[in-house]
């Protein structure tokens, strides 16, 4: 049965105009159909097609189900953009589907690309979203200078992945089960010595992902997938 995002469902009983679109148009479903819908917020609903009017469908809620998240903590990647989208996109696509909270892409001094259009990327959440049938979307932030980014705070753990040699313990050792984590993903040209050293001055513990040389989108779903695995429930 086809699951669709409907992040307002209980304010008007509809679906968006976009999901309306595919449903009617693309699956040619009909007043009297049984459809899925998510929120996006940790339900979902066992709905059927009650009217369409125009380009406008309605529906009747028959059972509302409360989906636990499937892991315990909140896991906030921040992120340098690839020069390529392809693979950037790829990684978003993925990280949703293994587990994601919230994801935030950086302006870093070695970046090579300077500007994401994160409506895109939502487009990506969603479609990952729902495909991998989650009842949770992922928090998509605009690009942020790395500087900014790190003189926000933030909660929980932090740590900042790089490729330098300084003493860094392996991530899946140094994660604590239960707790928040944002981990700090760097360029393909890795951080810079400065943007490591104003990281650790700002509270985040340096970590590796593993002996072999990662690409950022690598190391993105590496680091996702260690927390996940942790935290699973």
């Amino acid at each position: 049965m086809a699951l669709f995002y409907a992040p307002d469902i209980k304010e008007n009983w509809q679906l968006p105009e976009d999901e309306a679109a595919h449903c009617l148009r693309v699956l040619r479903l009909s007043v009297g159909s049984k459809i899925d819908i998510t929120d996006g917020k940790g339900c979902f609903y066992k709905a059927t097609i009650s009217s369409i009017v125009g380009k406008h469908c309605y529906v009747e809620a028959e059972e509302i189900i409360e989906q636990p998240k499937g892991w315990s903590g909140h896991l906030h990647i921040a992120i340098a953009p690839t020069k390529n989208m392809d693979r950037i996109e790829w990684m978003v696509e993925k990280a949703v589907e293994i587990g994601l909270d919230e994801l935030t892409f950086l302006s870093c001094r070695f970046s090579e690309r300077k500007v994401i259009k994160t409506d895109r990327i939502e487009r990506i959440v969603v479609s990952a979203m729902k495909q991998s049938l989650k009842a949770r979307k992922t928090v998509v932030n605009e690009m942020v200078d790395f500087k900014k980014f790190i003189a926000s705070g933030g909660g929980g753990d932090k740590f900042i992945a790089h490729c330098y040699d300084d003493e860094r313990l392996l991530l899946k050792d140094t994660l604590a089960k239960g707790r928040d984590a944002t981990i700090l993903i760097g360029p393909e040209g890795d951080f810079s010595p400065e943007e490591v050293q104003a990281a650790l001055s700002a509270g985040y513990r340096p970590v590796s992902l593993g002996n072999s040389r990662l690409r950022t989108e690598t190391a993105g779903l590496v680091a996702c997938h260690t927390f996940i695995q942790k935290n699973e429930l």
